[in-house]
């Protein structure tokens, strides 16, 4: 076993290059596994014969596997360390695009998307753990921004890059060379990322189920988990599926174009995640929650949503970036959440977060594929205006009400966030 770092004096960029890189790339990966669905999707149905609701059970299978894995997934990275973890999973992750790659059946598809969902359920958990070890607490938000925009990296790639690849290989080629690119993610992750002395407990299983329930008592917890779980999941269930098929049938766009769109919003949640995330961060340093950055930027979100589940096709490309940008902010609570308990209990925290999360992203998902269906589809192939609208209206409804929970007043001591 390699030794040690030590946790102090250890320079910045030195922590960016051990620390940060090697997460930064398994995290790009996962993200681009998780979106990449919106461009091939017509590829999919082609291929296989796909309906609509046969379409989001395909991608959104990715949530449900990734969401089984988050309470084992917590416990794991405060036994044994993120390093070890993450790079054992990504394993999994390069099986599972070989078998996507290589299938013929819907059933096929499906198992190797499960497994994809498996093996890259601890990219972001696993470095919001390392982080917490190897960063002091006012750089979390900011580290945690900067995560997150090398996700949106991976989001970009799924878009205008991976239409343009698809003239030069197939979908299933692109999978194949996926499997071999998580494959060195997993090498790079072992070999490179240092051990942290505080990084693994030696607590029995029996102390490690107590904190996880620990958290889940927690007011502070409910109080952001609901606006955290629904807005994440319409950012996963829109950017990751639906978008393609909305610009397709509402903004009546060609191919290209809804690449481009699809760029457009990878690019505004980058931008997002690196803007909101120092602004959290100087409003921390200053003395100031970094609720306001949370509550300002879902807001406007949830206004945009409104916008599009009408059908207002003006400015698609503003309308979809700002709903990029602003759906950056769905990601803050979670350093607020990693902050509010002690750091033996970070992994356990955010993975219980993320848990909802997921679940909730598989079923908006899958859900509202299965609405969609319900209407007759369109004459010349897609999907109507009302079946949109139903569909998104009906998401938008839900995180309406998670956001009134979580800017309510009350007198439980939850009132402000940190």
């Amino acid at each position: 076993m390699r030794p040690p770092l030590p946790t102090a004096g250890v320079s910045f960029p030195h922590l960016v290059g051990r620390v940060f890189v090697p997460f930064a790339c398994g995290y790009f990966l996962s993200y681009l596994f998780r979106t990449v669905n919106a461009v091939i999707a017509a590829d999919l149905v082609q291929a296989v014969g796909l309906t609509a609701a046969q379409l989001g059970l395909l991608t959104s299978v990715y949530f449900l596997t990734f969401a089984a894995c988050q309470l084992p997934l917590g416990v794991l990275l405060d036994r044994y360390g993120p390093r070890r973890v993450e790079a054992a999973l990504l394993l999994v992750a390069a099986l599972g695009a070989l078998l996507f790659g290589l299938g013929t059946r819907p059933e096929t598809l499906v198992l190797g998307r499960a497994l994809i969902g498996i093996g890259v359920s601890g990219c972001l958990m696993a470095a919001f753990k390392a982080f917490v070890l190897w960063f002091p607490a006012p750089q979390l938000p900011l580290v945690n921004g900067c995560i997150m925009a090398c996700g949106g990296l991976g989001a970009l790639m799924a878009t205008a890059p991976v239409e343009a690849l698809l003239h030069l290989t197939s979908w299933r080629g692109l999978f194949l060379g996926l499997a071999g690119v998580t494959l060195a993610v997993a090498g790079l992750l072992f070999a490179a990322v240092p051990e942290h002395p505080a990084g693994r407990t030696t607590s029995g299983l029996a102390a490690e189920v107590r904190g996880v329930i620990t958290v889940f008592r927690s007011h502070f917890f409910w109080r952001l988990a609901p606006i955290t779980t629904l807005a994440n999941a319409a950012l996963f269930s829109l950017q990751g599926l639906w978008a393609g098929p909305w610009l397709r049938d509402v903004a009546g766009l060609e191919r290209q174009a809804v690449a481009t769109h699809l760029f457009v919003i990878a690019a505004a949640l980058l931008c997002g995640y690196l803007a909101l995330g120092a602004l959290a961060s100087r409003l921390q340093r200053r003395g100031l929650p970094q609720g306001l950055v949370v509550g300002g930027g879902l807001l406007v979100f949830l206004v945009v949503q409104g916008l599009l589940a009408y059908g207002v096709t003006a400015a698609t490309a503003v309308l979809w970036g700002i709903f990029g940008f602003c759906g950056a902010a769905a990601i803050l609570p979670y350093a607020l959440v990693s902050q509010h308990f002690p750091a033996a209990l970070a992994g356990r925290a955010n993975t219980a977060l993320n848990v909802l999360v997921f679940v909730a992203a598989f079923l908006c998902q899958y859900g509202m594929g299965a609405m969609i269906a319900l209407w007759p589809p369109a004459a010349g192939g897609g999907y109507v205006l009302a079946a949109y609208r139903a569909s998104f209206g009906a998401l938008l409804g839900l995180q309406a009400l998670a956001y009134l929970w979580m800017v309510w007043p009350r007198h439980d001591g939850t009132r402000r966030t940190r």
